[in-house]
C-alpha cells in the first residue's frame, strides 16, 4: 500500500509593499500590524538599525536595509535617537532581506520583533532588498504603503490607490510634526564603555539648539564639551532665542522639504545671522542655513542614506567616511559669493558643507556624531566650539 503524503504547503505572505507604479512585493510581516503610506529609501549601514529606525530625519519614509541580517543584537533602551519616543518620531517601515532571529549581544534587552511593534513600525522580512534597491537607484525612491496582516488577506488595489494618492516629501514640512513641543535643557554627555552615558560636570559656553527633529547624540555631543544646551522648539523665534543670551546657534537635523519647514524657519535663521554668534547646521539645518544665505535646495534622485559615505573636507584636505541621511540636497552652483563649499560627497560631487566667508558660520550635510568613521567627524564639534571659544577670549581646542 503506498504511504500517504501531505499536500504541499504554500505559504501565504502576510506583509506586502504596493510601489505607487503598481509593483507588489510580497513578504513576512512583523512589528506593527496595520498600513503606513511613506517614501521608500534604502540604507547601506551594516548596523546601527535601532538608531536609524528612530531618526526623527526618517520620519514618513520606509527604509530598506541592504544589509541582509537586522536584528540580530536585538534592541535596547540606549540606542534610540528621537527626543521623546512616546511621540514615535522615526521611520513608520522597514523591510529586511532576512527573518529576524533571536538577539545575540550583551546590551540586548528585547527582541526586534518586539520593539518594532511597540513604536508602531510596519515591517517585513523575507525581500530581495537587492532587488529593491537596484528599482530604487534606477527609478528614485517611490511612494508605497507597507502593510501587515497576519491572515495575508489584502486589499492591493486599494493600497495601490493610496500609495498614488499620497503627495511625496516635496512641499512637506515634516519638521513640525517631530519638534519638541516645548523648551527643555540637555544634560547628559556621550556613551562610554560598560558605563554608560555621563552628565556635564561643567558650563563654559551656552548653545540654543533649535530640534527640527534633534538627534539625541548631537545635544550628547555638544554636552560633552561642556555646552549648556537648551533645546527649542522648530518655530521659535529669533527675539525668543536670542533672549536667553546664547553662544552659539545649532540648527538641527530634521525631516521633509527643506523649502517647506523655511517658509518659517528661513526669517528666523535670517535674523540670528544679524548677530555675531556662532552658527552651526546639520543635515536640514544645513539645508536651510543655504537656503537662508540664498541658495537652493532640490529633491534627491536616490538621496544619501548610509554609514559608509566618502566626504572630503576642504577646509583640511582630509577624506572622511560619514553617516548620511537626506533626500534633499543644497545645489551648490546656487550658492551666492561669500557662501564656500566646504565639504563634497565623493560619491556624486553633491554638496555636503558650507560656511560663510569671515564668519562664525558653517554647517555640512552628514550627520557628524553617527560615528560612521567612528569618529571622522566629531571634529566639526570641536570646530564650533572654538568658535564661541574664540568670542570669549579662551584659547581653541585641538579638532582631531
Amino acid at each position: 500500500m503506498a504511504s500517504e503524503t501531505a499536500p504541499w504547503a504554500t505559504e501565504v505572505p502576510t506583509a506586502v509593499l504596493v510601489l505607487a507604479d503598481g509593483t507588489v512585493i510580497t513578504g513576512r510581516g512583523l512589528g506593527a500590524t496595520g498600513s503606513a503610506v511613506a517614501e521608500v529609501c534604502f540604507n547601506t549601514a551594516l548596523t546601527g538599525y535601532q538608531e536609524v529606525l528612530t531618526d526623527p530625519s526618517y520620519a514618513s519614509q520606509i527604509v530598506t536595509f541592504t544589509f541582509p541580517h537586522i536584528g540580530n543584537i536585538g534592541t535596547n533602551d540606549e540606542d534610540i535617537e528621537d527626543l521623546n519616543p512616546a511621540t514615535r518620531s522615526g521611520a513608520v517601515g522597514a523591510v529586511f532581506k532576512a527573518d529576524v532571529t533571536n538577539p545575540s549581544s550583551y546590551r540586548a534587552a528585547g527582541h526586534l520583533d518586539q520593539w518594532l511593534k511597540r513604536r508602531g513600525i510596519v515591517a517585513m522580512s523575507g525581500v530581495d532588498t537587492r532587488a529593491l534597491t537596484a528599482l530604487i537607484r534606477e527609478k528614485g525612491m517611490p511612494n508605497a504603503v507597507i502593510a501587515y496582516a497576519p491572515d495575508g488577506k489584502f486589499d492591493i488595489e486599494n493600497l495601490r490607490a493610496q500609495a498614488r494618492a499620497w503627495s511625496g516629501l516635496v512641499g512637506l514640512d515634516l519638521a513640525k510634526d517631530v519638534t519638541s513641543g516645548q523648551s527643555s535643557n540637555w544634560t547628559e554627555t556621550p556613551w562610554v564603555w560598560n558605563e554608560g552615558y555621563g552628565e556635564r560636570a561643567e558650563e563654559t559656553m551656552h548653545v540654543v539648539a533649535i530640534d527640527y527633529g534633534v538627534k539625541r547624540n548631537i545635544l550628547r555631543l555638544l554636552a560633552g564639551l561642556g555646552a549648556k544646551v537648551t533645546v527649542v522648539p522648530a518655530k521659535t523665534s529669533a527675539e525668543d532665542i536670542l533672549a536667553m543670551k546664547p553662544d552659539g546657534i545649532f540648527l538641527s537635523n530634521g525631516p521633509g522639504d527643506p523649502a517647506a519647514t523655511g517658509e518659517y524657519s528661513v526669517p528666523v535663521i535670517k535674523d540670528l545671522l544679524k548677530t555675531e554668534l556662532p552658527v552651526f547646521g546639520i543635515c536640514l539645518g544645513h539645508q536651510m542655513l543655504a537656503l537662508a544665505l540664498g541658495g537652493k535646495t532640490a529633491k534627491m534622485h536616490q538621496g544619501h542614506h548610509g554609514a559608509n559615505h566618502p566626504v572630503k573636507d576642504h577646509t583640511t584636505g582630509k577624506v572622511e567616511i560619514v553617516s548620511m541621511n537626506h533626500g534633499f540636497a543644497v545645489d551648490a552652483g546656487s550658492l551666492p559669493e561669500g557662501v564656500e563649499e566646504t565639504h563634497v560627497s565623493l560619491f556624486d560631487g553633491t554638496n555636503c558643507g558650507i560656511a560663510l566667508t569671515g564668519r562664525p558660520v558653517f554647517s555640512v550635510q552628514h550627520h557628524p556624531e553617527a560615528s560612521p568613521g567612528p569618529q571622522d567627524s566629531h571634529y566639526l564639534f570641536r570646530r564650533f566650539a572654538n568658535l564661541i571659544r574664540a568670542r570669549q577670549g579662551e584659547p581653541a581646542l585641538a579638532e582631531r
